[in-house]
């Protein structure tokens, strides 16, 4: 398989951020790799460093050449939310450190391209993960969210390159 595109989908989260790795040939989508990070500690700046860390070793060692990162759910706790915003603050900065494109998607738009609906719920986006990337072996949420977010990029990819190539 010729690959086009090889991206990395991530799911930020302070405890534990999924990393998800697809290659894209046409409309083909192939397993590369995916895990989870879990970042240790209770000083939230050493486990952002240890997020980061990780995160870019990853990228390192995989190589994308795209990077997708999910929005982050905004909950009732301020607090957590906020602190929750620093770990997507490390899932965007690290792809782009690495001179990576990157794009981000709400989690129903995640959902809408993988499962065909917006409001699907966990069982049914690690069902159609499976379908889609049979070789995955995905056991962890995290990475499954993350795999899931790699795919929605990799259906909208070409029309992000077409409309940056009209625009120019």
């Amino acid at each position: 398989m010729s690959v086009n595109l090889r991206v990395i989908g991530i799911d930020p989260g302070l405890r534990h951020t999924g990393w998800g790795i697809v290659d894209v040939a046409g409309s083909r989508l192939s397993h590369v790799a995916h895990g989870v990070i879990s970042a240790t500690g209770e000083d939230l700046a050493l486990r952002l460093h240890d997020l980061r860390q990780q995160l870019s070793a990853v990228v390192i060692r995989w190589a994308p050449a795209s990077a997708a990162v999910e929005h982050t759910f905004v909950n009732k706790d301020a607090v957590g939310t906020l602190k929750l915003a620093h770990a997507r603050a490390i899932a965007l900065l690290v792809p782009a450190e690495n001179g990576l494109p990157v794009s981000e998607y709400a989690p129903n738009a995640i959902k809408k391209a993988v499962v065909g609906v917006g409001h699907a719920d966990k069982a049914q986006v690690a069902h159609m993960v499976a379908m889609l990337l049979p070789t995955a072996k995905v056991q962890k949420a995290d990475a499954v969210d993350a795999l899931a977010a790699a795919i929605c990029h990799a259906h909208r990819a070409p029309a992000l390159a077409r409309m940056a190539a009209v625009a120019k």
